[in-house]
């Protein structure tokens, strides 16, 4: 239960106020996590992301920099966030979520699934943390301390790159959430959520590497994915269903995909 409302006024000063209240304190961005169920926080002390202007959108060439305070609703509306990035933003059915759930926050909190990770794994983005370090989403995602997270950077935003979730219900608990990218010279990335066991409870997303350097399509592309990623049988379908419905969406994502590359 949240006790203490600390509202530091720049980076460095919220950096030295969870080292003073290291083990008792948490990050406040939107307050989607730390209020709700599974993943309400037991912390005392919440420490603000307000005031430090990790909201703004700019492009830098061909690069897009995002604040990691963005709003999901905002990345929906704005014109320069890629078309996967806002399908993903989408997969969080509650628009009223959407306006209080941060782009950092929906990165960094550990909980069942990860609906914007494989998007921004496909999009080949890095984050950038508030010390200064950069480092890239995959490795950010499989360490086990998540650090505060300032901005995320999209290396290309033409790169062609889309994104498919499977859901008994739209408001449901994703089944398997699936994002694929084909560069120019042909190089894929294919990520998927939902397809591996829970590590400490949280979700970890997948990339299929050794899928991605063979050229396979139809049936051949769908029987490679199911048996390249490890599902677990729960209340959302079975081990067989989801390797099914794995193979079958990124089959169609990458064929969608691959037209958009040829369009561009």
């Amino acid at each position: 239960m949240i006790e203490h409302y600390l509202k530091p006024d720049s980076t460095a000063e919220a950096l030295d106020l969870m080292r003073q209240h290291a083990g008792v304190a948490t990050w406040f961005a939107g307050g989607s996590k730390v209020n709700a169920a599974p993943t309400k926080t037991e912390k005392t002390v919440a420490i603000s992301l307000d005031n430090l202007a990790f909201d703004k959108i700019e492009k830098h060439g061909d690069a897009l920099h995002i604040g990691a305070m963005c709003r999901l609703q905002t990345l929906i509306d704005h014109e320069l966030v890629p078309v996967a990035l806002k399908q993903s933003s989408a997969f969080v059915y509650s628009r009223h979520v959407r306006n209080q759930a941060t782009l950092g926050g929906e990165i960094a909190a550990r909980q069942e699934e990860a609906l914007l990770v494989p998007s921004l794994m496909a999009l080949k983005a890095k984050v950038v943390l508030a010390d200064g370090r950069e480092c890239d989403i995959e490795d950010y995602i499989e360490a086990e301390q998540r650090d505060l997270i300032a901005k995320v950077i999209i290396p290309d935003v033409n790169l062609a790159c889309i994104g498919y979730n499977i859901a008994r219900s739209a408001a449901g608990l994703a089944i398997v959430t699936a994002a694929v990218s084909i560069a120019k010279d042909g190089s894929k990335v294919i990520a998927l959520d939902g397809v591996s066991p829970l590590h400490n409870d949280s979700a970890r997303p997948v990339r299929l590497r050794d899928v991605e350097c063979q050229d396979l399509k139809g049936e051949l592309l769908e029987q490679a994915v199911a048996e390249a990623i490890h599902p677990v049988a729960d209340l959302r379908g079975s081990v067989e269903y989801k390797r099914y419905i794995a193979g079958v969406v990124v089959t169609d994502l990458l064929a969608e995909c691959q037209h958009m590359a040829e369009e561009a």
